[in-house]
């Protein structure tokens, strides 16, 4: 087997489960479980129509391409969200269907780093476990940005020597982040691709909470639309993730795409022709219906909108929580050990979150999850609010 398997961490769900296994909640109490990032809102009522309208393609192998309307689809929904100019993005050349984000980073990395070159792939810590994965299988290694209060829950590019940019190929940003919600300006890009520019590397923006946020008047940029501001019409050294997982409430679909600059999609065409990356013909009908229609995402934005007004009140009262940017989670400090926390409210009120040192990695400033958990606001609006009492009174 492949010795870089042994260099990758426990997975933050298994270390969760092996911490809270010897612990039986209280049974009078239903459990409520708010660890994991898996929307739980119904699907669209057009998902149903969208899903019968592939089955007659079943007969044949998809191309890993992907079909011309669900690229063109994807195209037009970013022109729309992003506010890029009509046909800016070309579905035939800077599109590229994926099954979900995470298999999309994963592969990405896979084929962005050079393991001769002592690569380097800078990234948030925290983190999506994805990236540091990737990165140590392909033998590369991470370089860890830490994202704190001090730095508004953003990496400090300005920080990083210009010797470790040298090494860098690939900066992945994600925004709004995981766990902080936090979302990342347009200044802000265009200097991380500034940065790219004058040492050479992709920035690959994870975007798939990019249709999760608070303020209806000001949702999240794309790296996307930086790049046009910044001259870049062709998005030299930009990819972008994005999913319907989070959009449009369907983890189990498995649909995402990848966009940006076609010089590097036409190599991770390539290796994903390899890697069988196909996306079933009943997949991408449902996902044409889904990038077509954004009445549906709006919708789901005003549930999580609601939830944060009803959650918060309850929280603040005993932690210091604030309201995110962005995506679904609550990033509280707990004041002292996060696992302890953890553990201590599963076996009191049958309510599961996750420690934020399982989300990130320990450097010379220690780990910047520690002392935080990641509160993932997920579940149905009334286990939310349960969940958020049970919290509340436990602490009291």
């Amino acid at each position: 087997m492949n010795p870089r398997l042994e260099r990758l961490e426990t997975y933050p769900f298994e270390k969760l489960a092996r911490l809270v296994s010897p612990v039986t909640p209280p049974r009078d109490l239903e459990p409520i479980k708010l660890s994991i990032g898996e929307p739980q809102h119904a699907p669209p009522e057009i998902l149903r129509d969208a899903l019968r309208e592939g089955a007659p393609e079943l007969g044949r192998y998809p191309p890993t391409i992907g079909g011309v309307a669900l690229r063109t689809a994807a195209a037009r929904w970013l022109e729309r969200r992003f506010e890029l100019p009509a046909e800016a993005i070309d579905p035939q050349r800077m599109v590229l269907p994926v099954n979900g984000t995470r298999e999309a980073l994963f592969g990405f990395i896979q084929a962005a780093v050079d393991p001769s070159a002592a690569a380097l792939v800078a990234m948030p810590n925290p983190f999506y476990q994805i990236y540091e994965g990737a990165t140590l299988l392909a033998g590369g290694a991470p370089r860890f940005l830490d994202t704190t209060a001090a730095t508004a829950y953003a990496p400090d590019l300005a920080s990083v020597p210009g010797r470790v940019w040298e090494r860098c190929e690939v900066l992945i940003l994600c925004s709004p982040g995981n766990p902080t919600g936090a979302v990342l300006p347009l200044s802000y890009l265009a200097q991380a691709l500034a940065l790219a520019a004058q040492y050479d590397f992709v920035v690959a923006a994870d975007e798939c909470y990019a249709e999760i946020y608070l303020d209806e008047q000001a949702p999240p940029p794309s790296l996307l639309a930086a790049a046009l501001a910044s001259g870049h019409t062709h998005f030299e050294r930009c990819i972008v993730f994005h999913s319907l997982s989070k959009r449009s409430s369907v983890p189990g679909l498995r649909s995402g795409f990848v966009a940006g600059d076609p010089e590097l999609l036409g190599r991770f065409l390539r290796y994903r022709t390899y890697q069988g990356g196909a996306m079933s013909p009943i997949v991408q009908a449902a996902s044409i219906a889904l990038w077509n229609d954004d009445a549906h995402a709006a919708a789901n934005r005003r549930l999580y909108r609601e939830k944060f007004a009803r959650v918060l009140p309850i929280l603040g009262s005993v932690l210091n929580v604030e309201r995110p940017a962005g995506a679904f989670y609550l990033w509280p400090e707990v004041g002292g050990d996060d696992e302890r926390f953890v553990r201590d409210l599963y076996a009191a009120c049958n309510v599961l979150t996750l420690p934020g040192s399982y989300l990130a990695r320990t450097g010379g400033a220690g780990n910047p999850g520690a002392g935080r958990v990641r509160i993932s606001l997920t579940a149905s609006l009334e286990e939310c609010v349960a969940a958020a009492e049970r919290i509340r009174d436990f602490l009291r």
